[in-house]
């Protein structure tokens, strides 16, 4: 990182220095110290007053962080500072200015130390920002704090002060007593939400370790924390199980049932975000347990298990890996198989996720074009900023990461009679990369070598270096499985029917509509579909097929009067033009990636199953 300031010291080079330093006691800097107040917490602030320490030079560079670990984008924090202004310890104004859009120049004139007061506007529900009512608060470090430049490296103390009527204050840093946490490090404060309300807090142990879990929007009738917690446990169980030990001294779930979603991982904490009505059917808790196990699996990878990239961080620039496949894409993938395997999930449930998974893969026409290690490079401009073209021109790292996870899973069990797995491999990749370390991309894929026993370089190559096709047959061989051909309106097998008595296929578009204002407007159009190759574009607004008017919400009622093959000639408002598209109506595609068992699978085959699920329930 380059600093606006000559004798600056890049942040990401102090933070690594100061971290392994051990320093204790009396050698150890004077640390930057927060008070965090929300005198109207209805208005969405929270006010910080900070003491920066100056060593006594004429002025000190004070930075904000323009992303958040886990989430690659820049979100340009600072967008929500206001009233910043600079005094003496004795109260005496001082000069602040702004010299970029994430810093700021405070003269000290030789002082030993300066204050720092700010506001901080929060009213974004999302696990990477800042939120703030009159009910409770959730701060995200990189969107809250200011550092001084070049001192990323020193302690960092937070004080909360919460309003009289919030009784719990939590963070995943230790409690020096009176609610003030205390940080090592900037990025350890970063990677340490803070949450003051009064939320319901369960605890329990995991591993020798205390484990809280923080449940806003409990109410004690919809959603049931002793068994969220009680289930929450089974989950830390068999994750530290399946490493062979727990990484952090403690750790704390913040669970914010906001009506929202999302999760973000932290080093020794998670923060996620969901609807409190997840526990009343059985898929949408199951949907939370996976939530649960796939942000708990970020302890060991992606947080100590990471790309050489990923930390130290620079919080004012992209941070470019392209390993986020083997980071995001093999946690969701033992996100779901450790919750079956922790005794929650069906079989047929597993195989129903990890279906959807490569369903999901399989249907985005982007799988040709971007190749899955690009992905990773390309997140910080493309993952999170989806337009209607995404289908086309970009695949999700979570997804083909899944799904290229269970494939290598399944290749390394094959190539040692299964006597290995990708179970394995992650563990030794961890026994020898994890901490300040980090591992590269040819070092992992060496590793994968080392535990198959054979070169998977070619393999490892087309599948995430190239958009070539995906080849399920090994894995389905190996386990006992096949892909059943399912109905995609009703999600299930598909009957073979009486040809002489079934209903003709209706005709299909492949467009994907919504109802704005009264009008029937097209909102994707992926490629290799009947409505891309007639040239219908997103923004029309479908007004009839044929000389026959189509009603906003009866497009798809319509299509079935037409057949696959017919030709037709679309109707559509083009910024208020109208134009006509000649098409010719396809088939909707049934669905092809259910996987089921095979009626016909040998004793090997679902020995082999077992062992990768676990023995099937005799119950």
């Amino acid at each position: 990182m380059t600093m606006p300031i000559s004798n600056a010291i890049p942040m990401m080079v102090l933070t690594a220095a100061l971290s392994t330093a051990g320093l204790q006691g009396a050698d150890m800097p004077e640390p930057i110290s927060y008070t965090l107040r929300f005198p109207a917490p209805q208005t969405h602030y929270v006010e910080v007053e900070a003491r920066f320490p100056t060593e006594g030079q004429p002025s000190i560079e004070l930075v904000m962080a323009v992303w958040t670990p886990g989430s690659y984008l820049v979100r340009e924090f600072s967008r929500n500072v206001e009233s910043l202004a600079a005094l003496t310890e004795a109260g005496e104004p001082l000069a602040a200015e702004k010299t970029s859009k994430n810093h700021w120049r405070v003269t000290s004139h030789g002082a030993s130390g300066v204050v720092v007061r700010y506001r901080v506007y929060c009213r974004e529900m999302s696990v990477r920002t800042c939120f703030v009512d009159s009910g409770f608060a959730i701060l995200n470090g990189a969107a809250t704090f200011l550092t001084a430049a070049g001192a990323e490296g020193r302690p960092h103390e937070v004080t909360v002060v919460p309003p009289a009527d919030w009784k719990v204050v939590e963070s995943p840093l230790p409690d020096t007593g009176g609610h003030t946490f205390r940080a090592p490090s900037f990025d350890v404060l970063v990677d340490s939400p803070l949450y003051a309300g009064n939320a319901a807090v369960h605890t329990f142990e995991a591993g020798g370790r205390p484990v809280r879990l923080v449940n806003e929007g409990e109410d004690g009738t919809i959603w049931d924390g002793p068994r969220s917690a009680a289930d929450a446990e089974k989950i830390f169980a068999e994750q530290i199980a399946f490493w062979g030990g727990a990484p952090f001294s403690r750790y704390v779930v913040f669970n914010l049932l906001t009506e929202s979603g999302g999760g973000l991982e932290h080093r020794d904490s998670c923060t996620l975000m969901s609807s409190r009505w997840k526990a009343r059917t059985r898929e949408g808790y199951l949907d939370w347990l996976g939530l649960v196990s796939h942000e708990l699996f970020h302890a060991w990878n992606g947080k100590r298990l990471r790309p050489v990239e990923l930390g130290p961080f620079d919080f004012e620039a992209e941070n470019y890996t392209r390993s986020l496949w083997a980071v995001e894409g093999f946690t969701s993938y033992y996100g779901d198989l450790l919750v079956h395997r922790a005794g929650f999930s069906t079989r047929k449930e597993m195989l129903k996720e990890l279906s959807k998974t490569i369903e999901a893969l399989q249907t985005t026409p982007a799988r040709k074009v971007q190749p899955l290690d690009d992905a990773s490079f390309d997140a910080w401009i493309k993952f999170y900023r989806r337009d209607e073209n995404t289908p086309n021109s970009a695949i999700s790292y979570y997804t083909k990461g899944a799904v290229v996870a269970f494939l290598l899973d399944a290749r390394i069990r094959r190539l040692t009679g299964g006597h290995k797995s990708l179970d394995d491999a992650l563990r030794l990749a961890y026994q020898r990369y994890s901490g300040d370390r980090g591992f590269r991309p040819e070092e992992l894929r060496h590793l994968f070598d080392e535990v198959a026993g054979a070169s998977l370089g070619d393999w490892l190559a087309r599948a995430v270096d190239t958009t070539a096709e995906l080849d399920y047959a090994e894995a389905l061989d190996w386990y006992g499985l096949r892909f059943a051909e399912s109905d995609p309106e009703k999600g299930e097998k598909a009957e073979k029917k009486d040809p002489d008595t079934a209903e003709l296929p209706a005709g299909w578009l492949g467009v994907e509509t919504e109802v704005q204002n009264g009008r029937l407007v097209v909102t994707v159009v992926k490629r290799e579909t009947p409505a891309y190759e007639a040239g219908l574009n997103v923004g029309d607004e479908i007004l009839a097929i044929g000389d026959y008017r189509v009603p906003p919400d009866g497009l798809d009622a319509r299509l079935k009067n037409y057949r696959p093959g017919e030709k037709a000639v679309l109707l559509v408002a083009r910024r208020d033009r109208l134009t006509r598209l000649p098409v010719t109506f396809g088939e909707k595609i049934k669905g092809r990636w259910k996987l089921e068992p095979l009626p016909t699978a040998t004793d090997e085959q679902k020995a082999h199953l077992d062992a990768w699920l676990g023995p099937t329930p005799k119950s």
